[in-house]
């Protein structure tokens, strides 16, 4: 783990140094756009002097001092290390947008993605799982080829360019839920129970756009996986020998098929605090995805490396959670 998170937060951060429009850059354009506004540059200058003014619109002394404000210097290693350093503190700095402590910002982010994610998880395994098995045992019958139909269907179609649709469609044309938002203005001056009803109008499109890809791979690995132990020998021997029909597929097929279905929970966890950075921004809701998302347009790099060292632990977790998943349903497996 220690490695790989290593290998991702150094490579994500020497991107972002590397990518134009830092913060030492918005700087120099503002200090000139105050300096166009005063007058002091005429509205002919060329474009070639413009850049050179850019480039001195700040004395030496206010970019050293800009650069040790935002913990730059022209030693990327070293600035990394001390990243790591504050990282390992749950110290990601402070936001050069929003001008608060990254880790209260995140952690304030989290109930919205947390609610999204748990939601998702139960949907998908919940329902998953029996429909694959259900598709596994009538295969090629009617109701496999048309669940089939509207799986495929659901699988070709993006997250994102499904929520586009829904925002146009149900939300803006039909009126039918709301256009965004995660509750109402009004949210905190309604009853109990028109604050549930008012959470699950605003949740169903997002939900919808979040579980239409893993909805439709997890069903048809299920699918598959059944369908895959139901022809093994093994299965057939206990037919032979007079086991049940019924018997054979949940006593021993279905127990192997999880296996594959266990080695994904733990890749899920990311969807906890993840979200998703278009999704969220579809339906303008103020998560983790949709802060990621607004970091990264402004070039907000405390920010930034805090979402994706987040996101980053969760998802290797999330692979050791699956490999424990794996030993759990699988005898075979053993950790020494």
């Amino acid at each position: 783990m220690i490695p790989t998170f290593i290998g991702i937060t150094f490579v994500v951060f020497f991107t972002m140094r590397a990518a134009p429009g830092g913060p030492i850059e918005q700087a120099r354009q503002a200090k000139m756009q105050q300096m166009q506004q005063g007058g002091s540059i005429g509205a002919d200058t060329s474009a070639s002097a413009g850049q050179a003014d850019t480039d001195e619109a700040l004395t030496p002394e206010e970019e050293a001092r800009l650069m040790k404000e935002y913990g730059i210097s022209t030693n990327i290693l070293a600035d990394y290390g001390r990243w790591v350093t504050n990282m390992l503190r749950l110290d990601f700095g402070e936001s050069n947008v929003y001008g608060v402590n990254v880790t209260k910002l995140i952690v304030s982010k989290m109930p919205i993605s947390i609610f999204f994610g748990l939601i998702s998880m139960f949907i998908i395994y919940a329902i998953c799982i029996p429909l694959g098995l259900a598709k596994a045992v009538h295969h090629r019958g009617f109701f496999d080829n048309i669940s089939s139909l509207m799986v495929y269907f659901g699988y070709a179609i993006p997250g994102y360019a499904l929520g586009a649709l829904l925002v146009v469609f149900v939300a803006s044309t039909w009126q039918l839920l709301p256009l965004g938002g995660f509750v109402s203005e009004n949210f905190a001056d309604l009853s109990f129970l028109a604050r549930v009803g008012d959470l699950i109008k605003h949740a169903i499109l997002p939900l919808c756009c979040y579980l239409i890809g893993s909805f439709a791979f997890m069903t048809m690995l299920m699918k598959n996986q059944l369908m895959e132990q139901m022809s093994a020998d093994y299965v057939r021997t206990a037919l032979a020998k007079g086991v049940s029909y019924k018997r054979a597929i949940f006593k021993h097929a279905l127990d192997n098929s999880l296996v594959p279905i266990a080695t994904t929970f733990g890749n899920q966890i990311s969807l906890l605090v993840g979200g998703s950075f278009l999704i969220e921004s579809i339906f303008n809701i103020d998560g983790i995805g949709m802060l990621g998302f607004t970091a990264a347009l402004n070039k907000d790099y405390p920010v930034v490396m805090g979402v994706l060292a987040v996101s980053a632990i969760l998802q290797l977790l999330g692979n050791i959670l699956s490999d424990l998943c794996v030993a759990a349903v699988d005898p075979r497996v053993k950790f020494g």
